[in-house]
């Protein structure tokens, strides 16, 4: 079955001006790639496994726990399919994000993302509380997403949630990769790392999970909350030591991290934990995912297409200095008469050193099109599958070669802007803020290029 609602996909626009030339293109072949990984029918798609793994377990409660910006999608393929199954469910989504007229058992609560807050705290008191009642008998539907370390807030005893915001904002902040920033999230929590899965014990868990990490693992994806993490309490503190936070961070949580380190607080469960005989994590929907079907509808529009990479990672400007090199070189030496198209996915981190406001799709569209500047027939789409890029209402940004050339001529430095990490303010103001509201779905970040 699938959901008219969520198929339907609405165009995003730009804030601040027209759209450069091809940038309608670009949001199409972006729009492609968002309904591919549509959270409605990758839950379907499992429909067979969810089934048969009720019906060869005989169970007597069915229930569903979801967390991430992606959960009123699934929970509501999770009502239209299996309501007859669902004895009782929680989810949590980001504040926004529910746009759907959800009336199934389960309920669905909005929370703070990136940072969390207490309306996180109580929606996951919830579901501790709910997974308190399960035996073998239950099974535990997952539904898990891009997100979900932020809503899906239980910090250990020891731990405020003011102490637990704070790192987090530091850790954003530092241009720590997210495999780092979870690994020290994992270590503070009383529901990640696998610990989830260990209050779900004994019951039967089924993780359907829409990736946002590069490399799909399912340790890092929400911060592995029904996985094995292999990661320790020393390694925590060493991600800290590299980012230069260790004197920064709250003392409650640095004397947490210590005792870790030192054996007195229970590691995170491993692998060989037996837990984990009773859960099983399927991957449902991924950045590679949705950037193949990116490259399936631009070749339908006429472009030669290549995907540059599904792992794009580093700093955002230096990420996107690197596609304008890429572009330009393609340009000279393949471009002459042709259409094409270069697609690249993954997510690339900011670390914020100015007081601007933006986010790292953006920061790296000012970037590319600094490195453009006066070059004809090249346009950038950068946005996040999401929706959203940083603490704003953009999901990224539309660049090609006149978009500096523009802001000079209005006696805006686009430098400067870079430097304060406030590319948002730059496009608000010379136009290119990419606006589509939430999508729903969230499979980090794509990059269209095109090349006219």
């Amino acid at each position: 079955m699938v959901d008219a609602e969520a198929s339907k996909v609405s165009g995003g626009h730009l804030r601040g001006g027209s759209n450069p030339p091809s940038g309608k293109i670009a949001e199409e072949i972006y729009y492609s790639a968002i309904k591919a990984v549509d959270p409605y029918n990758a839950v379907v798609s499992q429909k067979e496994k969810i089934q048969k793994t009720y019906e060869e377990g005989n169970f007597n409660r069915v229930l569903v726990i979801g967390f991430g910006k992606a959960s009123p999608s699934m929970v509501k393929a999770v009502e239209d399919n299996f309501s007859n199954l669902i004895t009782e469910g929680i989810a949590i989504t980001k504040y926004g994000h529910i746009k759907r007229n959800l009336k199934s058992p389960i309920k669905v609560y909005e929370a703070g993302h990136p940072l969390p807050d207490e309306n996180g705290l109580k929606a996951t008191e919830k579901i501790i509380n709910l997974l308190s009642s399960t035996d073998e008998k239950t099974m535990v539907l997952c539904l898990v997403s891009g997100g979900g370390s932020s809503l899906l807030v239980a910090p250990l005893d020891e731990i405020d949630l003011e102490s637990k915001k704070e790192i987090n904002s530091l850790l954003l902040r530092s241009g720590a990769e997210i495999e780092e920033i979870n690994i020290v999230r994992k270590h503070l929590s009383k529901v990640k790392g696998g610990r989830l899965a260990e209050l779900a014990y004994p019951a039967r868990v089924l993780s359907l999970i829409i990736s946002d990490v590069i490399g799909d693992r399912i340790d890092v994806i929400a911060s592995g909350s029904t996985a094995p993490d292999p990661s320790t309490y020393e390694d925590a503190i060493e991600v800290l030591k590299k980012y230069n936070l260790l004197k920064r961070i709250p003392q409650n949580i640095k004397e947490v991290l210590e005792k870790g380190r030192k054996g007195l607080i229970p590691e995170t469960p491993k692998r060989e934990n037996n837990i984990f005989e009773k859960v099983e994590n399927i991957i449902v929907g991924s950045n590679r995912i949705a950037l193949l079907s990116a490259k399936k509808k631009a070749e339908e529009m006429g472009f030669e297409t290549e995907i540059l990479t599904f792992e794009l990672k580093g700093e955002a400007r230096m990420a996107g200095k690197w596609l304008a090199e890429k572009a330009i070189h393609f340009l000279n030496s393949k471009g002459k008469g042709r259409k094409i198209c270069l697609l690249s996915g993954g997510e690339a981190t900011v670390n914020v050193a100015g007081d601007g406001m933006g986010g790292r799709n953006m920061e790296l569209a000012l970037s590319f099109a600094i490195e453009i500047e006066g070059k004809s027939r090249i346009t950038l789409l950068s946005a996040g599958t999401d929706g959203t890029d940083g603490p704003t209402d953009s999901a990224g940004a539309i660049v090609d070669g006149e978009t500096v050339i523009k802001a000079r001529k209005m006696g805006i430095n686009p430098e400067d802007f870079l430097k304060n990490n406030d590319s948002y303010n730059f496009f608000k103001k010379v136009s290119g803020l990419f606006i589509t509201g939430p999508t729903g779905t969230n499979v980090m970040d794509i990059q269209v290029v095109l090349l006219e």
